[in-house]
């Protein structure tokens, strides 16, 4: 909410670089595959990038007309998606800052968006309920996937782009077939909204987080559920694998961040 984000040395705690130009409170602030670019957007309604060894901004992508309040970069890093309060997408050249396409369909804020595996498609969730799939060549929608009866607050793709997993308002998880956008599986379970939702990425598994301050893990296979991580004191708003599947992250409004055993569910460290 200070306007800024901020880089860091993992190892040692150091402040590297402070980013600053936003006039609003920047939501998101992800880094590109290689590293070398940071994304941020902001209620300003202005994307930027900026060189993560420099703390340099080096783009300002101006289009959006209400806050920008999700990104994604391509597996290659080369395209940059922003999801907007105004209901559209835009795909942008990480390298020059050109506009590469404006995606319009969804009839409600545009939440989250995920590239698959290839680069070749991109899935967004949005509050009209539903989750749209995208030629990110050509920006044509090739599908709707219409299933949930609330807010769709999330979305990913698995390791080999066969399944994207949603999360919904309605307090359900759903899994896709991406080839025919089929509703394989509901993920009932959790009391409240899911806000998250992550593949691993070493096992058919997935993990989501949910309002009611817990988060599960589920296979893939079956919709059955694995195990319940508990221990946060409110809402759990965000899980993500690390790179091995063996540990899984959770942070909720408790102000807490918690580290966990995908294995055995164990909590590690808060």
């Amino acid at each position: 909410s200070d306007k800024t984000a901020r880089v860091w040395n993992a190892a040692t705690g150091e402040l590297l670089h402070t980013l600053s130009g936003h006039q609003d409170a920047v939501f998101a602030a992800p880094f590109s595959p290689d590293g070398n670019k940071i994304a941020t957007v902001s209620a300003d309604l202005t994307p930027r990038l900026w060189d993560s060894r420099t703390g340099r901004c080096t783009n300002e992508l101006a289009g959006h007309t209400v806050a920008v309040f999700g990104l994604a970069f391509s597996p290659n890093g080369r395209i940059l998606a922003t999801t907007s309060y105004d209901e559209t997408i835009r795909l942008w050249n990480t390298e020059t800052g050109a506009s590469l396409h404006v995606l319009e369909g969804h009839s409600d804020i545009v939440y989250g968006a995920a590239f698959s595996p290839d680069g070749k498609l991109l899935a967004t969730a949005s509050g009209d309920s539903t989750t749209r799939l995208w030629n990110v060549g050509s920006g044509a929608c090739v599908r709707v996937l219409n299933g949930h009866t609330g807010i769709v607050s999330a979305v990913a793709f698995s390791p080999d782009g066969a399944l994207i997993a949603t999360a919904s308002f309605d307090g359900t998880a759903r899994l896709w077939e991406v080839a025919t956008g089929n509703c394989l599986r509901i993920l009932n379970g959790h009391a409240d909204t899911v806000w998250s939702v992550a593949f691993s990425p070493a096992e058919r598994v997935v993990a989501t987080a949910s309002e009611d301050a817990t988060a599960r893990i589920w296979d893939a296979a079956s919709g059955a559920a694995i195990r319940t991580l508990e221990g946060h004191t409110d809402s759990a708003f965000v899980v993500s694998y690390s790179p091995d599947g063996k540990l899984i992250a959770t942070a909720s409004s408790d102000t807490t961040v918690r580290i966990w055993e995908s294995a055995t569910g164990k909590c590690t460290r808060t």
